[in-house]
């Protein structure tokens, strides 16, 4: 089993395989065991953003597929407090601080688990083998170790998406003066991830902002996503869409598109969109106080400061209006 294309985008986890199951309820009439074992699972990143992965040791299930660090809850234990026993003992690392992130059950042939993705900034020490493990420190985008066990298999891709999407101000600013300041935004590698999203504009005009966009966003590499309410069409030509809470309740079937946000109200959009198998959600900082800590997806977070938003259990942040003004 490979690990996902280096794509800058994220892989669904959705569908099944023949070692396991990503899933939240039953396929098929069968039975899972009533609950699931909890783990917690370290997402170690260090200052030049390589991640830590183990290799699994022989006489384990899985031996020798490489997996992110960490291990099984104990009874009583905050899933945090979890990590850092785990890092501890099986790497030596001292934990001073772990995010939540994405949390996610999978269904094994020999067990069934909910795991606690956690990203660790914060920690100190050098990684030792104290059981008998295999690590390295790998970049995401040239993730070149395999077999990855199935259930993390997403993680590269997760990992791949910036701290900020931005959502375009034409229809604030004018579209002249939005195209120069994405224009610059570019240039200087600022901008990683753009929604076009512009209601207020007729579709004439959006038209032709959108074919002055696509072509900027396409040569610099910058995966494009179009808001609810604008004509299907223009999702298919970029690299994907963002559904609005609404759209995740019609249909069910997810956008024939590589890329597909959510703008989530409530935590039924939130489940919504983790059925539809969408790659990335965005909440308001209410719903993200609720959510923390049980969300299935990358989220983006409004109206908070990114490394706030972080430590509040977000993947990044949807920036205000003043992240298009001149710098």
């Amino acid at each position: 089993m490979s690990t996902p294309a280096s794509t800058g985008l994220p892989t669904s986890a959705a569908a099944a395989t023949s070692t396991g199951t990503s899933t939240d309820a039953p396929a098929g009439g069968a039975s899972y065991p009533p609950d699931p074992v909890d783990v917690a699972v370290g997402v170690v990143i260090r200052a030049d953003g390589k991640v830590l992965i183990g290799q699994r040791p022989a006489g384990k299930p899985y031996a020798g597929w490489w997996e992110f660090p960490g291990g099984k809850r104990e009874p009583g234990e905050e899933i945090a407090a979890t990590l850092a026993r785990e890092l501890h003992e099986e790497l030596g690392l001292e934990v001073h601080a772990s995010c939540a992130w994405v949390t996610r059950e999978f269904v094994y042939p020999h067990a069934h688990v909910r795991l606690y993705f956690r990203r660790v900034f914060d920690y100190s020490g050098s990684p030792q083998s104290r059981e008998g493990q295999s690590f390295a420190w790998v970049d995401v985008d040239r993730f070149d170790r395999a077999p990855l066990l199935p259930a993390t298999v997403p993680v590269p891709g997760w990992l791949r998406l910036p701290p900020e999407c931005a959502v375009s101000v034409a229809g604030l600013i004018g579209d002249d003066a939005f195209v120069a300041a994405l224009e610059h935004r570019l240039r200087t590698r600022r901008l990683r991830l753009l929604v076009l999203h512009e209601p207020a504009l007729a579709p004439a005009r959006f038209e032709h902002l959108f074919a002055r966009v696509l072509p900027a966003c396409r040569q610099a590499g910058v995966p494009l996503l179009v808001g609810p309410g604008h004509a299907p069409s223009f999702a298919r030509a970029a690299q994907g869409t963002l559904l609005s809470g609404d759209d995740l309740h019609r249909g069910g079937v997810r956008p024939p598109c590589r890329l597909v946000a959510a703008a989530c109200r409530d935590r039924g959009d939130l489940e919504a969109a983790h059925r539809l198998g969408v790659d990335l959600a965005v909440v308001d900082a209410a719903l993200l106080s609720r959510a923390a800590g049980t969300l299935r997806q990358p989220t983006y977070v409004i109206g908070m400061p990114v490394q706030e938003a972080i430590a509040s259990g977000a993947h990044g942040i949807v920036p205000g209006a003043e992240f298009w003004q001149a710098e």
